[in-house]
């Protein structure tokens, strides 16, 4: 008998099959795809947060991999951790869940636990997700015990991960929530219970929507403030310094990462779909967040211009093309848009990331420079995308002909700041 079977290997399942593995229980990894199977069962890691020592750790500790669906029927527990990205009409696409649990319904045994944790709309674990699995035969919270428990992974966050973040725990019934706080206590430090199956779903949604507004606040006020002369950076670091009612965002060239983009449109989605009438914060919000790659162009346009250049023909570095610093993840990069949009204006494209060897944006790949500090003296005008602690950002900028930094880290006069 296995304790767990992870469904879904990548930056949420993983990390989680190591700290279940830390604890001392068996567990086994599903993943569909047969290359990641092999790679880790060859002790090799394919996200930022795991190395090869963690895999080789894991794999000594008994942990492997599988993409046989039978082997699901082995275990106590099935957690669900498979991606949920935006289908066409802006909702959340099911299908990577559906599949999962429709091979989890196919090996289901009496009093096994089953929990989704992959971000979704509030109703999914109820709506769609038990049904699936009472074509078994089994029912809900008298044969299986049925949970939602939302991923909380931070890729990169050294000083959080899944055992000291508080898992929040969501049950069919109060029996299922106890068994799944049981399964999670295991391995990690709090475990939070709500009502039930759609508060858990509604409270994940809820942390990411309140990032995603807020972002879009000073993303909106970045604009006005460079209009009216005013260092927005300085205006947050000052309110910064208020011990109470104030938590610091900071604006950018546009949001990144699987949480921040796309989450918030799963719960926009769901209100009109179900109430018929918007959520107008996080439509608003959304709005504002994806044309920051435009502003940025435009801005960078600007600068060009206020040097008598063009972008049409101007040589242009991006530095840093990952969504967030010092990790290699580059899941909806705002760099993407503000390389096709620089593209489109002309400009001759290339990028320096110390964490992407290879960077497709264009319909093809960008050109990668190999020699930094040259190419930021050479070209026409340097953008730092992302700030990576491998860049002296100051240093950079006191090179460059032309500097504009949309993270705010640069101190001197050397450089335009978002």
């Amino acid at each position: 008998m296995t304790d767990v079977v992870i469904l879904g290997l990548g930056y949420v399942g993983l990390p989680l099959a190591r700290e279940a593995v830390r604890a001392g229980a068996s567990v086994l990894g599903f993943d569909v795809k047969a290359g990641v199977v092999d790679a880790l069962n060859a002790g090799r890691s394919h996200i930022d947060d795991l190395s090869e020592a963690d895999i080789a750790d894991m794999r000594a500790a008994g942990f492997r991999a599988t993409t046989d669906e039978s082997e699901i029927a082995s275990a106590a527990t099935a957690v669900i951790c498979v991606p949920t990205p935006l289908s066409d009409d802006g909702g959340p696409d099911l299908a990577a869940v559906e599949s999962a649990t429709g091979a989890v319904a196919r090996n289901l045994r009496p009093g096994m636990l089953v929990v989704l944790e992959s971000t979704t709309y509030p109703g999914t674990t109820d709506e769609i997700v038990r049904p699936i699995l009472e074509q078994s035969g089994l029912r809900a919270g008298v044969d299986f015990h049925l949970a939602f428990s939302p991923e909380r992974i931070d890729p990169g966050n050294t000083r959080f991960g899944p055992r000291n973040t508080p898992k929040v725990v969501g049950g069919h019934t109060p029996a299922c929530a106890d068994r799944a706080a049981e399964f999670y206590g295991r391995f990690v430090d709090t475990v939070v219970r709500t009502k039930g199956t759609r508060e858990a779903e509604t409270a994940k949604l809820l942390e990411n929507t309140y990032r995603h507004v807020n972002i879009a606040l000073v993303n909106e006020m970045a604009r006005f403030c460079h209009q009216l002369g005013i260092d927005l950076w300085d205006v947050i670091q000052a309110a910064s310094s208020k011990p109470f009612g104030f938590q610091a965002f900071y604006p950018g060239p546009g949001v990144g990462g699987h949480c921040i983009p796309i989450d918030p449109n799963y719960l926009s989605h769901n209100v009109r779909a179900k109430l018929g009438y918007p959520f107008r914060f996080v439509e608003l919000a959304q709005e504002i967040n994806a044309t920051m790659p435009d502003y940025v162009v435009r801005r960078a346009q600007n600068i060009l211009n206020d040097a008598g250049l063009a972008a049409n023909g101007s040589t242009i570095l991006l530095l840093g093309v990952t969504y967030k610093p010092d990790i290699a993840d580059q899941r909806e990069s705002p760099a993407v848009p503000l390389a096709r949009l620089l593209h489109g204006l002309g400009a001759k494209l290339s990028y320096h990331d110390p964490y992407v060897e290879h960077w497709e944006a264009l319909g093809g790949s960008v050109p990668r420079v190999a020699d930094l500090e040259s190419a930021v003296a050479e070209a026409d005008l340097v953008i730092l995308v992302q700030n990576h602690r491998a860049y002296d950002a100051d240093g950079l900028a006191a090179v460059a002909k032309r500097f504009f930094d949309t993270r705010g880290v640069t101190t001197g006069d050397n450089a335009h700041r978002l």
